[in-house]
């Protein structure tokens, strides 16, 4: 399997992209995280907007239009979805190996 040199995600940037499947803004991006989490990715602001400013760049998210002019409102777009997609494969495999043993894998 060639790996996506993007690959792995940090588990925080895991959250972000899953939690911008649906577009959202900082305040609730934080929320979405800490929810999908159970709690155990509590993200400051300074990071959460350091690691947008980055997915950004990395055309793994995308700034979209809002309505209250004073949020920047962010959505995954199709690359980031794909290298989600990616690492939720590579972690399945990675789980199915444990599960099964050395004889699970391929």
């Amino acid at each position: 399997m060639n790996r996506d040199p993007q690959l792995p995600l940090t588990e925080t940037v895991y959250y972000i992209l899953l939690a911008l499947i649906r577009p959202a803004h900082g305040y609730l991006i934080m929320s979405r995280v800490e929810a999908m989490s159970a709690g155990q990715v509590r993200l400051a602001p300074g990071t959460l907007y350091g690691a947008l400013e980055n997915l950004v760049k990395q055309h793994m998210i995308v700034r979209v239009p809002s309505e209250d002019p004073r949020r920047k409102v962010y959505q995954i777009t199709d690359i980031g979805a794909h290298v989600l997609a990616q690492d939720v494969k590579r972690m399945s495999h990675m789980i199915h190996v444990f599960e099964h043993g050395q004889d699970g894998a391929q």
